[in-house]
């Protein structure tokens, strides 16, 4: 396994797309810097620019490249007690180290750690946040298995990581940059909002 890690990290750095299993469910990747990768990721997907995606980071401290704060009720409430796991967490962003694209033109990031070892050794490989979204074509069905990715969509990426998901869900996503936090998407993971 080791080697497909290798290699995918190797690909990403240089600006390349990936797709790899995460626990939620399959993965197209690219590096957060890299907005030419990030443009070519978008035009694969067929995704709307408008549309932010998630950045899949491996710790608290790379999530800090990302955001201006992180509150000390989010820790509490939401990243001690999911994550890594299937929450993705809405907060203000760097804006200068975030390309447009991915935050959908807004001016706020959403951040989620996966709960999955291979995942999470090509991000910490690659020394920064990867581009998390579910590797379909925009509106296609999201791909838990292997055998749903589009044979279509895995021609045109440079590289595709085998593996499994765990939780086979989307993540649960949760908008804590407005007060009161607003679930988005409901998913893996069942918030009690009171």
């Amino acid at each position: 396994m080791n080697d497909q890690i290798q290699k995918a990290i190797e690909i990403l750095q240089h600006g390349g797309i990936v797709i790899l299993p995460t626990d939620t469910a399959f993965a197209i990747s690219c590096k957060v810097s890299d907005e030419k990768a990030v443009a070519h990721l978008f035009h694969l997907r067929r995704r709307v620019e408008t549309k932010a995606v998630t950045v899949l980071i491996d710790s608290l401290e790379m999530a800090k490249k990302y955001v201006t704060d992180i509150p000390s009720d989010v820790q509490e409430k939401l990243i001690q007690p999911y994550w890594p796991g299937g929450l993705t967490i809405v907060l203000p962003g760097r804006e200068e180290n975030i390309p447009s694209l991915v935050r959908g033109g807004r001016d706020t990031i959403g951040l989620r750690i996966p709960n999955h070892s291979i995942a999470r050794e090509i991000i910490r490989g690659v020394g920064e946040g990867i581009v998390g979204c579910s590797a379909n074509f925009a509106g296609e069905a999201t791909p838990f298995r292997f055998e749903d990715l589009d044979p279509e969509l895995i021609k045109l990426v440079d590289y595709v990581v085998p593996g499994e998901t765990t939780l086979q869900q989307a993540s649960t996503v949760i908008d804590c940059s407005v007060n009161p936090w607003k679930v988005l998407r409901e998913g893996a993971v069942k918030l009690e909002m009171n």
